[in-house]
């Protein structure tokens, strides 16, 4: 699993990247026969999905098909009706210290960057390790400015947040993620509130990781990412999972009927 560098840098560490090699196999993400209601609205549909430790796993479908709700049920910030959701074997528990836990095991990145308008840039990042992690504020602050320099930011770190562009802003989001040093990251449409020309240098940032080991479940639009970053990808309609496979399986050899019409009319242009 080969690294990419960033300003001569990788987003993960040595450490992290060979502990992504070595546990290489097992699963860290699982739903089993996972089912949710908006009241009569059925959202998700006997979902079933494994994913490998360091496997970048990539969500499509239409707007509407379940996908943003599938991605958000993993660290529980949706809830389901039935079935089983585990995180590195631990089943997801449903509330109190325990899920606290876990949440903090998982970064999730949102369409909106959610970052605290009253803060700094390195105060953004370096909050939560300080108050969940109980890390040392140095520490923290150290590591911080480390993330934020592999994410190309590190000159912005004392302005706040309405001082950088959107994407700036959505790569100190993936910062600030990291800096919990999760064991998976949940990507739910980063790019889509972006204007067009920041789009890449979030993209970018999202490829290193991939290639650095990082375990990613990513809901997107953004198709030539899923090509050049996915492991496997999902197609999903009306709540259901309709196939499943490689980028080259799904883009050049879609099963349904369903996926063909998605792909010709995302891929016309």
């Amino acid at each position: 699993m080969r690294a990419i560098h960033y300003a001569s840098m990788t987003i993960l560490n040595e450490t992290q990247q060979d502990a992504a090699r070595e546990d290489d196999g097992k699963y860290l993400v699982e739903l089993e026969h996972v089912e949710k209601h908006y009241g009569n609205l059925h959202v998700l549909r006997d979902i079933n999905l494994k994913v490998k430790k360091g496997e970048v796993l990539v969500i499509v479908g239409p707007s509407g098909s379940g996908k943003s709700t599938m991605c958000r049920t993993i660290n529980r910030l949706e809830t389901i009706d039935s079935g089983v959701i585990r995180i590195d074997g631990q089943p997801l528990p449903q509330e109190g210290k325990a899920l606290a836990q876990l949440r903090a095991e998982v970064g999730m990145v949102f369409q909106s960057f959610n970052l605290f308008a009253n803060k700094t840039i390195l105060e953004n990042v370096t909050l939560a390790p300080i108050k969940v992690r109980h890390m040392d504020k140095t520490q923290a602050e150290r590591e911080a400015m480390d993330l934020l320099a592999r994410v190309g930011v590190d000159s912005q770190a004392n302005k706040m947040p309405s001082q950088l562009s959107g994407g700036q802003q959505q790569r100190v989001a993936i910062a600030r993620a990291l800096a919990m040093h999760p064991k998976v990251m949940l990507f739910d449409e980063p790019t889509s509130a972006l204007d067009p020309e920041m789009v890449n240098e979030v993209l970018d940032v999202m490829v290193e990781l991939a290639h650095e080991g990082m375990t990613m479940l990513c809901v997107t639009h953004e198709m030539g990412f899923a090509r050049k970053a996915a492991d496997k990808i999902i197609f999903m309609a009306d709540g259901q999972i309709l196939e499943r496979g490689t980028p080259d399986e799904f883009f050049e050899h879609p099963q349904t009927a369903r996926a063909q019409e998605f792909l010709s009319k995302i891929l016309t242009h």
